[in-house]
């Protein structure tokens, strides 16, 4: 928690009418001090690196520079809520390191749930940043780890000990020894972040860790992948063809 008993807040949002209403909203609450605004990205990096707010209401579509941008050029990373009017633009907190997202038009029991959210993330000392997931976020190459959300907490998570991914209408449930992880990313979009030397996508919907996969076993004229923690996974005709052919 910042040492002053208000989490100080920036409202970053390139329409007047949202921007006033979010300010009225966390007028509400008392122990949050809203202490500068923007209206556009290149603004909100400037009031951001002025003002140094714990938290940041960030709106995704803006003028100037994209609110996901806007966290590659700031000197320090405050704790963000993104802000947004369209659900494909929902990011988690793995993708961008957001403590969460508000998909407009929403309410002071909504806003309420996210403030809450960030009051237990000032509560985790020796937790991971908003740096540390921005840099995950924003490297190249195979992903080393994720960040999911156990509780109230974020937490990072070896992406060598996930078992298995599947595909969950938009998003993605990840499945580790800790239990199951909704992420809010595509399959496809996951696949392109893994090492595919340890992971393969044996189905449409399913991406299992080789390390984990005990055996594949033909099953009624089907091939199916057995892992570790006892699921069965199904393969497609074609990546069991595929997986023959490199001896797998």
């Amino acid at each position: 928690m910042p040492t002053s008993d208000a989490i100080t807040v920036i409202v970053a949002d390139d329409e007047p009418i949202a921007r006033s209403g979010l300010r009225d909203m966390l007028a509400a609450v008392s122990w949050v001090q809203c202490v500068g605004e923007a209206a556009s990205g290149t603004a909100a990096v400037e009031a951001i690196n002025t003002l140094k707010p714990d938290l940041v209401f960030l709106d995704i579509q803006m003028p100037g520079m994209l609110g996901t941008e806007v966290l590659r050029h700031v000197k320090k990373q405050p704790h963000v809520i993104f802000t947004t009017a369209f659900a494909e633009h929902a990011v988690s907190a793995f993708e961008l390191g957001a403590l969460d997202y508000l998909l407009k038009p929403f309410g002071q029991a909504r806003l309420e749930k996210s403030l809450e959210r960030a009051r237990a993330a000032f509560g985790e000392p020796g937790g991971p940043t908003p740096f540390d997931r921005l840099t995950e976020a924003f490297a190249t190459g195979p992903m080393s780890r994720l960040f999911v959300r156990l509780g109230a907490t974020i937490v990072p998570i070896a992406v060598d000990s996930i078992l298995r991914f599947e595909a969950d209408g938009d998003y993605v449930t990840a499945f580790s020894p800790r239990g199951k992880h909704l992420l809010h990313l595509s399959l496809v979009r996951l696949e392109a972040r893994l090492d595919p030397t340890k992971f393969t996508r044996v189905h449409r919907s399913h991406i299992v860790n080789l390390a984990h996969v005990t055996a594949f076993r033909r099953v009624k004229g089907r091939v199916i992948a057995e892992l570790s923690d006892g699921a069965r996974v199904s393969v497609s005709r074609e990546r069991a063809r595929e997986l023959r052919q490199l001896g797998v």
